[in-house]
């Protein structure tokens, strides 16, 4: 809770304002009730138009400025929710950003969504409806009692039928809080569902429909819509009961005040006392009425601004070091060494243990294993994208832990073993992370990648639109711009985490070239599954599960490295082995 009401305070000057009117408003209504007294004792009752008149224009008055203050505030309080909602998008998403493995891997994708989405629009909701309604309900409670003591005439048990009003909808709010709180809860946890379920189906459409399990996944995402609407129902079911239980109530003591009033009406006074005090009477009851509203708001909202807490307060595990968290545009030769390196996910077992070696600059270092055997983590660790449980790893002789994330990822041209290209263009995705890079730069980068020949296809050429994951290009040509897009940083290192999978052994081979002559002085390190990508490379390092098992170059490693020939004879024929 004390997290989110910081970004209230951020906007203090404008809740104040809000409350100002509010008070405006509450003096204006609480006149209103008095002012019809007047009327009705001094100018009806005594048949004077003069008096009429003077009331009328006070209460017309009256109403028009209970009415400016009222839009006023609605007016505010609408800004005030919508920068709110703003600022919480804003920094959940910051927040999810600078997530390392472990943090985002508490949390599903549909979860986060929602959260940013679903969670804050509640808040929003909440303030609106607080500022509005909330703050002037107590204003109007206090005072329509005050006023409500003063025309009674003196009739002592008036009092008492406010006051059972108000314990009945006390009552009322308990009841229906007890029932629909749990249920908030599992409403949110249940959209989080329908939203996972959505976006899986979406995300695997086409495997879906390979496998003829379209019926399958529909009575999937039924069964979980099914279960949100329930849920749904059922609180709205209450929350729609609430209100004609208190509105009959209020028309229950609206007839009692007539009947108590009615053994008490002597003279035109009398009667003006009773519309005044039913007037205010009715602003009691209406406010209590509309406290509630707060009550049936209140839960969900709740359990939404505990789920945002949950993400803003989930500590970063990946952060700068203490007087490194300025960027300071830092350039490194590019050698690389891991030193006695291990790692294990959300410190279980360990995924790669005592890992050592070194990758300099201007030559190609090559890890290969069998699947699973820790590559993708050994050069995960690098960028930073994990944090190494033990050893270290540095760069020109620096702990990658002492330098800036961001100076240390500028140095760095990674190729992920997932491909994702984003919507927007072609230029757009070679170019991601420049300022202003050039179309001779992003030329240069494709042509490196050998993906010049389908990007200069057409006429739109970079202004190719790319749809999101890249849906719209095949998974050659997006994993060749996914190359392009790391070797347009021009950075000292480059990581290729099985990023030639996806190409035919013609292009691989010419990539490679293109690569060495391009990038002759740059680390150069590959992740690969077939030797043929990696048997010229300077230094083979050889994992099997997450350990190093053989270090050398591909001859060498063929006569002391048992897993690496057995990988080579899985892949190469005899003439091309050369034993």
């Amino acid at each position: 809770m004390k997290t989110v009401l910081k970004y209230y305070r951020k906007y203090w000057y404008l809740i104040i304002i809000s409350l100002a009117f509010l008070a405006g408003e509450a003096i204006c209504e609480l006149q209103l009730p008095s002012y019809m007294s007047g009327l009705l004792e001094n100018g009806v009752g005594a048949s004077d138009m003069a008096v009429i008149w003077s009331y009328g224009w006070k209460m017309i008055l009256l109403s028009v400025t209970a009415c400016v203050c009222a839009v006023t505030v609605g007016f505010l309080s609408s800004i005030i929710g919508s920068k709110i909602s703003r600022d919480l998008r804003f920094d959940v998403f910051s927040q999810v950003m600078n997530f390392a493995g472990e943090e985002y891997n508490k949390f599903s994708v549909s979860s986060l969504i929602t959260r940013s989405t679903n969670d804050i629009t509640q808040i929003q909701m909440l303030t609106i409806i607080t500022l509005r309604l909330i703050m002037f309900a107590p204003i109007m409670g206090i005072g329509g009692s005050i006023m409500a003591v003063e025309y009674s005439g003196g009739i002592s048990s008036l009092a008492w039928v406010i006051a059972a009003a108000i314990l009945i909808i006390i009552v009322l709010i308990v009841i229906a809080l007890t029932i629909v709180q749990p249920k908030f809860t599992k409403m949110q946890k249940q959209i989080d569902r329908v939203n996972q379920i959505a976006g899986d189906e979406l995300n695997g459409m086409m495997v879906i429909r390979a496998f003829n399990t379209q019926e399958y996944e529909e009575e999937k995402f039924d069964k979980a819509n099914a279960e949100l609407t329930r849920t749904s129902i059922f609180t709205s079911r209450m929350m729609a009961l609430l209100m004609p239980l208190m509105t009959v109530v209020m028309n229950a003591i609206m007839l009692t005040i007539v009947w108590i009033f009615a053994g008490y009406v002597e003279d035109f006074s009398q009667i003006a006392n009773m519309v005044a005090f039913m007037q205010y009477a009715l602003q009691v009851i209406m406010s209590f009425m509309v406290i509630s509203m707060i009550f049936l708001v209140l839960p969900r909202a709740r359990v939404s601004i505990n789920r945002i807490s949950e993400v803003l307060n989930t500590p970063i595990s990946i952060k700068n070091a203490k007087g490194k968290e300025e960027s300071t545009g830092q350039r490194f030769k590019g050698d690389v060494k891991f030193e006695s390196v291990s790692y294990g996910y959300g410190g279980g077992a360990l995924a790669v243990e005592n890992i050592s070696f070194e990758a300099k600059s201007g030559q190609v270092t090559a890890l290969i294993g069998s699947t699973g055997s820790g590559k993708s983590t050994v050069v995960s660790l690098l960028p930073r994208l994990m944090d190494v449980t033990s050893g270290k790893i540095t760069i020109d002789g620096i702990d990658i832990r002492d330098i800036n994330i961001k100076d240390l990822r500028n140095n760095i041209g990674f190729v992920p073993q997932k491909n994702i290209l984003f919507s927007g263009n072609i230029a757009s995705n070679v170019g991601y992370g420049l300022d202003n890079a050039t179309e001779q730069e992003l030329q240069k980068a494709v042509e490196i990648a050998q993906a010049s020949e389908f990007v200069n296809l057409g006429e739109k050429g970079f202004e190719k639109e790319i749809s999101q994951g890249g849906a719209n290009v095949s998974g050659g040509q997006k994993q060749r711009l996914a190359i392009a897009r790391a070797i347009s940083k021009k950075a000292p290192i480059y990581v290729f985490d099985d990023s030639f999978s996806a190409l035919d052994f013609k292009t691989d081979a010419k990539l490679r070239q293109a690569l060495a002559e391009e990038m002759g002085d740059a680390c150069v390190i590959i992740v690969a599954q077939r030797v043929g990508t990696i048997k010229n490379a300077d230094r083979i390092i050889v994992l099997d599960d997450g350990k190093v098992v053989g270090d050398g170059k591909h001859r060498d490693l063929l006569k002391t490295c048992k897993t690496y020939l057995d990988i080579a004879k899985s892949q190469l024929s005899e003439e091309e082995l050369d034993l």
